[in-house]
């Protein structure tokens, strides 16, 4: 079984418009519907999603990569997956990948599940998807 998800999604934005959806707090409880805090500093801490997910922010470079050390609060004490969000600038606008590694084999499908209806499908309507 898998225990890492990998997906691609070009969205017709550029990173500097899809960076603040995963990186600015009052952004993302926009587009997420729910209570959003989250750090834009190296170290810093993010709880997304009404506090269901928390995160440790280990790299950022604006409007190009995020490295979070991430968890849903639910799973045991101690348990992270490490997420990595990479914007790259293309023809019509942002190839977003996704790499989240070190997930539970039984958590993977919800997971992937999850960023495809919370985010890629969100932000395709919002902004169109790329060919």
């Amino acid at each position: 079984m898998p225990t890492s998800i990998h997906q691609e999604v070009e969205i017709n934005a550029d990173p500097g418009d899809i960076y603040p959806i995963f990186m600015d707090e009052r952004v993302h409880s926009d587009f997420s519907g729910g209570t959003s805090k989250i750090s834009t500093d190296v170290g810093g801490f993010a709880s997304m999603h009404d506090g269901q997910i928390v995160a440790r922010n280990l790299e950022l470079e604006p409007d190009q990569k995020i490295v979070q050390a991430w968890r849903v609060v639910s799973w045991e004490e101690g348990l992270y997956t490490i997420l990595r969000i990479q914007l790259t600038a293309v023809e019509n606008g942002t190839r977003v990948t996704l790499d989240q590694t070190g997930c539970a084999e039984d958590t993977v499908e919800h997971l992937a599940a999850g960023w495809r209806t919370r985010y890629w499908e969100p932000l395709s309507e919002r902004f169109g998807s790329g060919s």
